[in-house]
């Protein structure tokens, strides 16, 4: 199967002390095989921030 579940989970979250927001989705690994790192909204900082795949 080409595509795999991910995690993205907010890299900046924890140097303030607040929750980390997390969004799930998936990927193709044969065209994508780094790492994604997105910019999604976060709940708790009530802004958007940088997202980094963690699984």
């Amino acid at each position: 199967m080409p595509r795999e579940q991910i995690i993205l989970e907010c890299t900046e979250a924890k140097a303030e002390g607040k929750p980390a927001s997390r969004y799930y989705g998936t990927k193709n690994k044969k065209q994508q095989q780094a790492k994604i790192e997105l910019r999604k909204y976060n709940p708790f900082l009530r802004r958007h921030t940088l997202h980094r795949e963690i699984k």
